[in-house]
C-alpha cells in the first residue's frame, strides 16, 4: 500500500488550525475520489515531558504511487494539495512511502 505521510510543524495558533484542518482540509480529502484511506495523529508530550517535533500527521493511502499520482491531478486532488497553505502555519513536510503491515 503507498502512503503520503504529511508531517505539520507547531502552528502559529493551534486552535485555528484544528478548526481548519476539521471543518476544511479534512472534508476536500474526504471529496477525492480512489483514496483508500485518510489517518491523523496528533502528536502528544514525549516520556520527559517533551514538545515533539511536529504537531501533527497525516497519512493518505492508495494501493501504489502510480494511483497516489493520479488521483491527486485531479481537480479534487489539486485542491487538497493547494489548501494546506491556508492552514499550514508552521510548515508541512511530505514523504512518500510503502506502507507493509506486520501485526
Amino acid at each position: 500500500m503507498f502512503r503520503l505521510t504529511v508531517l505539520y510543524g507547531h502552528p502559529e495558533d493551534t486552535a485555528e488550525f484544528d478548526r481548519y484542518y476539521t471543518g476544511v482540509h479534512a472534508p476536500l480529502v474526504a471529496k477525492v475520489q480512489g483514496l483508500k484511506g485518510l489517518t491523523v495523529t496528533k502528536f502528544t508530550e514525549g516520556p520527559r515531558g517533551e514538545q515533539p517535533p511536529y504537531y501533527q500527521m497525516a497519512a493518505m493511502y492508495a494501493e501504489t504511487r502510480e494511483e497516489f499520482n493520479a488521483i491527486m491531478a485531479t481537480p479534487a486532488g489539486k485542491a487538497v494539495g493547494s489548501d494546506v497553505r491556508n492552514f499550514a502555519t508552521g510548515g508541512a513536510t511530505l514523504i512518500y512511502g510503502e506502507e507493509e503491515k506486520f501485526l
